[in-house]
């Protein structure tokens, strides 16, 4: 069974990897990645509902640009289920030649800000993921002491603010002990078809516990 109501709005909400090449224009238009997987196959179980998804995100946000946007692509929309995938830009940043690096107290407060007016002004699930990487290339690896103390702050909001958490850095790592990691994430950040897939059973499993 599901928690998800007939007639519900479920909005998908991230940067690059939730993005997917979405069509901006059609609000119906899901890209081509986890969010049309998922919805798919919800849609294909339970048909009867009528469920209604969106996906909101936009490439290269970080969490100061869903801080900035989140009333119009969120509260605005009025979902009853929120999901969350944001954070590999806060990191990403500090390694490319941007070089503008997003410290983990500022991006917690992000998130908290996000957080916080999704739990004052809608009566929605939310459900968040953890930013993930996988070391591939191996300067990746370098990258894993900006992440982890993102990470931990997300499973720290997410316990906060009663959320579901769906630890997807886990999910990958162990993922990748099965087949390497260019077959899930060949840049170590944006999914294969297999990524995405494993990104949308995580999500389908997630809202199945609910």
């Amino acid at each position: 069974m599901t928690k998800i109501k007939p007639n519900s709005v479920v909005l998908f909400q991230g940067d690059s990897i939730t993005d997917c090449d979405r069509n901006r224009n059609d609000i119906n238009n899901l890209g081509t990645g986890y969010p049309l997987i998922a919805a798919g196959i919800f849609s294909a179980l339970y048909p009867e509902h009528g469920v209604k998804f969106i996906n909101k995100a936009i490439s290269g946000d970080r969490t100061k640009d869903l801080v900035i946007r989140w009333q119009r692509d969120c509260l605005d929309l009025k979902p009853d289920f929120v999901s969350i995938m944001i954070g590999i830009n806060d990191v990403w940043r500090r390694y490319d030649q941007a070089k503008d690096p997003t410290s983990v107290e500022t991006f917690t407060e992000n998130y908290r800000t996000i957080l916080n007016l999704t739990r004052e002004r809608l009566d929605a699930e939310i459900i968040i993921f953890e930013p993930y990487l996988l070391h591939t290339p191996a300067d990746r690896l370098q990258w894993r002491e900006d992440l982890n103390p993102k990470r931990q702050a997300v499973r720290q909001l997410a316990a906060e603010f009663e959320t579901t958490f769906i630890p997807m850095d886990e999910i990958f790592q162990t993922a990748a002990t099965k087949q390497e990691p260019n077959f899930w994430c060949p840049d170590g950040v944006h999914p294969a078809p297999a990524g995405h897939g494993l990104i949308a059973k995580a999500w389908l499993e997630a809202i199945k516990a609910l």
